[in-house]
């Protein structure tokens, strides 16, 4: 079973990171809010999860302020963009092989 589940990416093992991502693919940015909004997730859980993605180089934050309130952006880097589309067809390939368990 080793095999067919070697090349699933544990950086997007959770359903936060893998919104963030999916958000991130289809979308140049999006910003904190949105992210938290989407996901119907804590502010909590979007920071330590985008931080988790950032520190493997999958995303960028920037900062910046509109006005005068803060602004956090996030986006997908090349490396994250790469490392989630192999994960994705590493999932593909996961469904297209599965074999069935004969029963006894």
């Amino acid at each position: 079973m080793k095999n067919i589940i070697s090349n699933i990416n544990k950086a997007f093992d959770h359903r936060i990171r893998l919104g963030i991502m999916s958000i991130l693919m289809v979308n140049e940015a999006a910003d904190f809010t949105t992210l938290k909004e989407l996901l119907g997730a804590t502010d909590g859980n979007i920071a330590s999860h985008t931080k988790a993605l950032e520190k493997q180089q999958y995303i960028t934050v920037e900062k910046s302020f509109i006005n005068r309130k803060p602004n956090t952006r996030y986006l997908a880097t090349d490396k994250g963009r790469k490392a989630f589309q192999e994960h994705l067809d590493a999932l593909e390939k996961l469904l297209s092989s599965g074999k069935k368990i004969k029963k006894k």
